[in-house]
């Protein structure tokens, strides 16, 4: 990881608006929100609430209709390559694990003994060392996710987006993927992600950022947003009742 002197955080959205054509409605609506290191964020909302496409407008695979992405860090013209994210659906090589990791750091350059290193250091925190041999494509959907997991830690991002990332998974492979999760994160990794899964954020959250129709409507600390949330939107999500 690189130290705190070179942090590309804060990220800050302002005002951010996002439509997919000139005449369709906007499914996010001036999005503002500012994401300091050291804490887990999760976005929570229902369905449709805006979390998937505000966590791509962060990673940069979309850009804003209208608005600001900024890493305003001391190291934020660099933020590309300083931060990952990892999709509900892994997309893998047809290669073996260890291949799969390994590929995503030569295209950083990193080779030799360190790229040995970062590779046996991420299978074993994904618990994935036994398989290094294996195809990825026939793991099971948990194990692909851990991979994928695993290749993006390799690259020791300073910030890893995941979308969903236990999404498919049975109870046991949801619980290995978290724990894969929280090892990156102690390891000094920002964790920005999204979850339909309220015990899910109630393990991992430090903060939530709460999304409806678009809109950020609370972001405060796990606790207080479990215990007292501030926006009737959010009490009505925790009680479970639907949106419309």
């Amino acid at each position: 990881m690189a130290d705190s002197a070179t942090s590309i955080l804060p990220l800050e959205l302002e005002n951010v608006r996002w439509r997919a054509a000139a005449q369709a409605p906007f499914r996010l609506d001036g999005v503002s929100l500012r994401i300091e290191g050291g804490l887990r964020t999760v976005l929570l909302g229902p369905n449709g609430a805006g979390k998937t496409l505000t966590l791509r407008i962060a990673h940069g695979l979309l850009d804003p209709t209208e608005g600001s992405v900024r890493w305003l860090g001391s190291d934020g013209a660099h933020a590309g390559r300083q931060q990952a994210m990892v999709f509900q659906r892994p997309v893998l090589l047809r290669r073996s694990v260890a291949a799969n990791i390994s590929y995503g750091l030569s295209l950083r350059g990193i080779s030799g003994e360190e790229r040995r290193e970062r590779l046996a250091h991420s299978l074993e925190g994904a618990g994935l060392s036994e398989l290094a041999t294996r195809s990825a494509r026939t793991l099971s959907v948990g194990q692909q996710q851990r991979v994928a997991l695993a290749r993006a830690w390799a690259l020791e991002p300073q910030v890893l987006f995941l979308d969903e990332p236990t999404a498919s998974l049975d109870p046991g492979a949801t619980q290995t993927v978290e724990t894969t999760i929280q090892s990156i994160a102690a390891g000094g990794t920002k964790i920005v992600m999204t979850t339909h899964d309220l015990g899910q954020a109630r393990r991992l959250a430090d903060d939530v950022i709460f999304l409806q129709a678009g809109r950020v409507t609370e972001h405060t600390p796990a606790e207080e947003f479990f215990e007292e949330p501030r926006s009737a939107e959010a009490r009505a999500f925790l009680k479970g009742d639907l949106f419309w």
